[in-house]
């Protein structure tokens, strides 16, 4: 994995005879935690509890671009590392999918506003923000690739997990996998193909296509559900896929409905609960209903958020193009507080 920001004081801009030294004794630390040197090599380091082990290239609270070679194809993620990460502490991961035409380094100004990062400062999490080739995911629809290649964006994904896991500590029991349209397609995709690596999903305006009906998680999966009804690209109660009235079709779905008692059913749930309806903003044209699919397998959950008046946005996020396109963003929520909470209750068995 490489990183194309690098601090002056390591790596091949190391300049004077003391960045050398201190370097070292990094990398000393490192083989030391790691059991490759002995313990009492630990004795005349000088190594302590207290010393960074986090990689020297990396800083804390900003994103910084990574790049991973996968079938033979150098592709890109978006890091985040919050400020109180720590390599010597498990960590959770969250993996957050842009929609069609969108980019992982947008996804924050484009569609959450800002509030997926100042979540996962405040919770310690971990985000990635990949990048699809040609700013679109292989969700599993050939609808959108019209005949082009259908990248293995599991497998790319797969191999991002792989390389947290190991490289930043990352708990592989708490990796998570949101998304916004064709990311949150790719995510519900995660849950059918990987779930023996993603701990639960949280697709906004998306549902299980067509192309997935008959498909399910090799292990219960926890799935928070955010649609809004007034969706006109990805239509609330199933049918095509379209992103203007009478526009080619980009796949069939499932409604809302039938996507959510899906995932109830394979995580074998036994009951349901309602919240009370949320309508705290009376000019904001939209509120919101929460049901829970509860007594779950495995301790997983099945929810859906109900964005009533809601359009194909992400709630408390960004309205990033005019109403008549996309509908209404809600403001009764904010989506990325809800999506984080609801992960970090949720830890793989």
């Amino acid at each position: 994995m490489v990183t194309l920001k690098w601090p002056t004081r390591f790596g091949v801009f190391l300049k004077t005879n003391n960045d050398f030294m201190n370097y070292m004794h990094f990398i000393c630390c490192r083989l030391i935690r790691n059991g490759i040197l002995g313990i009492s090599i630990l004795l005349v380091s000088g190594c302590s509890e207290d010393d960074t082990i986090n990689v020297p290239d990396d800083t804390l609270g900003e994103y910084l671009i990574k790049t991973i070679q996968h079938e033979g194809i150098e592709r890109s993620f978006n890091l985040y590392l919050p400020k109180n990460y720590k390599n010597s502490t498990p960590a959770p991961l969250v993996i957050a999918l842009h929609g069609g035409g969108g980019t992982g380094s947008n996804f924050e100004e484009v569609v959450s506003a800002g509030t997926l990062t100042t979540s996962a400062e405040s919770k310690g999490v971990v985000l990635v923000m990949p990048e699809g080739i040609e700013k679109r995911w292989n969700s599993g629809r050939p609808e959108i690739f019209d005949g082009e290649r259908m990248y293995d964006d599991v497998g790319f994904i797969s191999k991002i997990i792989d390389e947290m896991v190991e490289k930043y500590n990352i708990d592989p029991k708490r990796v998570y996998a949101t998304g916004i349209s064709n990311g949150g397609f790719m995510a519900i995709r995660l849950a059918f193909e990987l779930s023996q690596k993603i701990t639960a999903i949280a697709p906004v305006t998306a549902q299980i296509p067509f192309v997935h009906e008959g498909k399910q998680p090799q292990f219960p999966t926890s799935i928070m559900l955010i649609n809004g009804t007034e969706d006109p690209i990805v239509p609330y109660d199933g049918g095509d896929i379209r992103l203007v009235p009478f526009g080619a079709s980009r796949g069939k779905v499932l409604s809302t409905q039938e996507s959510i008692e899906k995932f109830g059913g394979f995580n074998l749930c036994n009951s349901t609960m309602e919240q009370p309806i949320i309508d705290a903003l009376s000019d904001d044209g939209t509120q919101v209903e929460i049901t829970t699919f509860t007594e779950c397998a495995e301790g997983t959950e099945a929810i859906l958020v109900k964005i009533v008046g809601g359009g194909h946005t992400w709630p408390g996020g960004t309205q990033y193009l005019s109403t008549t396109l996309v509908g209404p963003v809600s403001a009764e929520v904010d989506a990325s507080e809800l999506i984080l909470d609801f992960f970090l209750t949720h830890t793989r068995n």
